[in-house]
């Protein structure tokens, strides 16, 4: 708790001194790889590309311009390409950068080349055995690979070199998860613990707790999540699911499917749902109306083609 208020502070200092020193590229680069950090890329490129004009010399800010282009959302191949060169000249000044390394074999991954990419991090990893990145990276393509065990090995070995790097928990969660191997709570609620105020977060495990039949648990969880934004969507289905499911609960499932719809209104699965429980109310024209909503947002969900004909 201390460590995030810290955080906070500094975060929020750095804020102020942008705003004071716009021009500054040291305050640039340092609050755009905190932006980056954050998944705040639109941010993270505005700070990486002014530090990047300002002083086109400047190794660091290339580095902050060439990963945020490489890890934003949407990005394109000539993105990526673009990325790349500006690694492969950082590496050409700096030999030993491994921060550069990492992240030009995240290109190479991108574009599907895995011998390359592992041979960057393999460089990277003889400079500095204990990079957390180089470790995420290799899990990551060891994934693309379907080799479990050694991508199981690379995020546990990532959180060995960092115990708070939350996402490596939620990719251990997800591999354990598919195995159906329950431990993957474990991991969920690791990661639950370092950002109990991330929704996504929180989703994971309430979910995993869910198909592990932990359901009073899960909704519990779920109610959290609401209260910390009643708009999430998904938490609204699921404690409709689980009413609706488990505790055979109609009207609280119509609710909360009702809820949900009022929040995403194109959410087909809350609209075929409700459509279910107004047929075993006995409502068929409210049932077909339902369904059909289904069928506006997604005319291909066989499910609700199947009961629209029930409800004639």
């Amino acid at each position: 708790m201390q460590n995030d208020k810290k955080s906070k502070h500094i975060t929020t200092d750095i804020d102020s001194l942008v705003l004071l020193y716009p021009d500054s590229v040291p305050l640039l680069i340092q609050h755009g790889n905190k932006m980056l950090e954050e998944y705040q890329f639109e941010r993270a490129l505005n700070d990486g590309a002014k530090a990047f004009r300002l002083d086109s010399n400047n190794l660091e800010a290339r580095l902050l311009y060439a990963n945020v282009i490489n890890n934003q959302p949407g990005r394109s191949v000539n993105d990526i390409m673009t990325a790349q060169n500006h690694f492969l000249y950082i590496l050409k000044k700096q030999t030993k950068n491994v921060g550069a390394m990492v992240s030009l074999a995240t290109t190479y991954s991108q574009q599907m080349d895995f011998e390359n990419s592992f041979l960057y991090l393999n460089k990277a990893l003889r400079i500095n055995p204990k990079y957390r990145d180089a470790y995420v990276l290799k899990g990551t393509n060891y994934l693309h690979l379907n080799d479990m065990k050694l991508a199981k090995s690379s995020y546990q070995t990532a959180i060995d070199q960092d115990p708070s790097f939350f996402e490596a928990y939620l990719m251990l969660g997800s591999i354990y998860q598919a195995e159906n191997n329950k431990i993957c709570l474990e991991y969920y609620k690791t990661a639950a613990d370092l950002k109990p105020k991330n929704n996504d977060v929180l989703y994971a495990l309430a979910f995993a707790k869910q198909i592990f039949n932990e359901t009073e648990e899960a909704k519990a969880i779920y109610r959290q999540m609401i209260q910390q934004d009643t708009s999430y969507s998904q938490a609204l289905f699921q404690l409709g699911y689980i009413k609706q499911w488990s505790d055979k609960d109609i009207d609280s499932a119509m609710y909360f499917y009702s809820s949900t719809i009022q929040t995403t209104p194109n959410y087909v699965e809350a609209w075929h749902n409700l459509g279910i429980c107004y047929l075993e109310k006995g409502d068929k024209p409210k049932a077909q109306q339902a369904f059909r909503k289904a069928l506006t947002f997604n005319p291909d969900f066989e499910l609700s083609k199947e009961l629209i004909k029930k409800a004639q």
